[in-house]
């Protein structure tokens, strides 16, 4: 390291220490640097090192990730491109998907070994707010190429590294796939080395283009894709989700049974539809704060089972039309078909979620469905209705079934008895009744 690097590096650590004992002054770094440096003091990441990325529980679900995402078909191409002389000059290059989740970590391996203990590793996370300003984590975060060095990232655990990062692009649609990034010494905080991932970047996303009969996914104007899988199927995600507390996903051939956290993910995305941030994703799933972090796990977990080119992020999103049973049941109400929506009804939607989404959208399809069976007044559809284990306690439904069958039937008395014994339960709970019985008796 010559004297004038010495100097930079001594400059950056001061404005560091600075920055720490008083944020608000951002003072001898680049802005792009101190903006993110206030994103980071935001959001509570450690400026000294204390707390590194979390490494990841199972190697299992990454290889599984890895497997399945798109870019693992042009890593053949980051190695040749970054990793050809990675001995010579002791560096690493990393390849991460859009959440900043390290997916392949290689080059030199004291490197690697160096690079290791601070956490820089596969599986890690190295978004911004998980490790602070870092070269993939900003990247992500603004969208374009970045290089940060040396005294430049917010956790000193980082300080004696530089890196340089840029996104990867999914052609056609522009829709971010991940990151690549190369991290070492000096060298890489150098303009050839920032040059160096951007052509690594674009060269990616030519093997993409070239590798695929079309683009990876055409998107229409709600954010939805618009083109038939590869294998020639339709493309369509079906969703089942009334009815049964873990919802069934079918695509490509493939069917899913999700867990009930998973089921509760894929509904919000459907009733999302254009695709959603992080934040509010967060609120439609808990009324409780779910850390970013913790929601961020879930998501991965999830593109595990279901594969990146189905799962989107940034925001989250279903990448294929989405068909769910729920959404037919709602349109097939909104054209006046009660009969059929009836009968495509099995039950409530997750009926021990308690995520708000759910919840809202629980309590709306089944109010819209018991408002049309009762406001249409058909006798047949009422008596469907009150063999349901919703409507079985549905006074007012017993009564308008009463009310449409022949008088004198003993149907129609049995509709009559089963109103009033629910309207009496609910007009006097049985504790009521026995405290007014103890009163009577006292009085007497």
């Amino acid at each position: 390291m010559d004297a004038s690097t010495t100097a930079s590096a001594s400059a950056l650590r001061g404005a560091h220490e600075r920055f720490v004992t008083a944020p608000e002054a951002a003072q001898g770094v680049r802005s792009l640097v101190a903006e993110s440096w206030r994103r980071c003091a935001a959001t509570g990441v450690r400026p000294d090192g204390g707390r590194l990325p979390p490494l990841p529980r199972s190697s299992a679900e990454l290889v599984a990730y890895r497997r399945t995402h798109p870019l693992a078909a042009v890593l053949p191409l980051f190695r040749e491109l970054l990793g050809a002389d990675v001995a010579d000059d002791g560096h690493v290059f990393a390849v991460g998907d859009a959440d900043g989740t390290l997916l392949w970590v290689e080059g030199d391996s004291a490197a690697v070994r160096r690079a290791e203990r601070m956490h820089f590793a596969e599986g890690a996370v190295w978004s911004e707010e998980q490790a602070g300003t870092n070269a993939p984590g900003t990247a992500l975060e603004l969208g374009r190429p970045v290089q940060i060095v040396a005294g430049e990232h917010y956790s000193s655990a980082v300080h004696a590294w530089s890196c340089a990062a840029a996104l990867i692009r999914e052609p056609g649609t522009g829709r971010v796939l991940g990151v690549v990034d190369l991290s070492g010494g000096g060298t890489i905080a150098t303009p050839p080395a920032l040059a160096a991932v951007r052509a690594a970047a674009l060269a990616a996303e030519g093997e993409l283009a070239r590798a695929l009969p079309g683009p990876v996914t055409l998107l229409g104007r709600d954010g939805r894709s618009l083109c038939a899988s590869a294998d020639g199927r339709d493309g369509v995600v079906r969703l089942s989700a009334l009815g049964r507390d873990s919802a069934v996903l079918e695509y490509g051939g493939r069917v899913h049974r999700l867990s009930p956290r998973h089921s509760e993910l894929v509904v919000a995305l459907a009733l999302e539809g254009r695709g959603v941030a992080g934040d509010r994703l967060a609120v439609d799933l808990s009324e409780r704060e779910v850390p970013a972090s913790t929601l961020r796990a879930e998501m991965t977990r999830l593109r595990a089972v279901l594969g990146p080119a189905l799962l989107g992020s940034r925001p989250y999103a279903l990448l294929h039309p989405v068909r769910t049973d729920f959404a037919e049941v709602a349109g097939l109400l909104a054209e006046g078909r009660v009969g059929e929506a009836l009968a495509r009804y099995p039950g409530p939607l997750l009926p021990r979620s308690d995520a708000p989404v759910v919840v809202e959208q629980r309590r709306a399809l089944e109010q819209q469905l018991r408002g049309a069976v009762l406001g249409g007044g058909d006798a047949g559809l009422l008596r469907r209705w009150v063999d349901t284990a919703r409507g079985a306690h549905d006074a007012a439904a017993w009564l308008a079934l009463a009310h449409r069958l022949p008088g004198g039937s003993a149907q129609r008395a049995a509709a009559a008895a089963r109103a009033h014994a629910l309207d009496a339960a609910v007009a006097v709970p049985p504790q009521v009744g026995r405290h007014a019985a103890v009163l009577q008796r006292s009085r007497s």
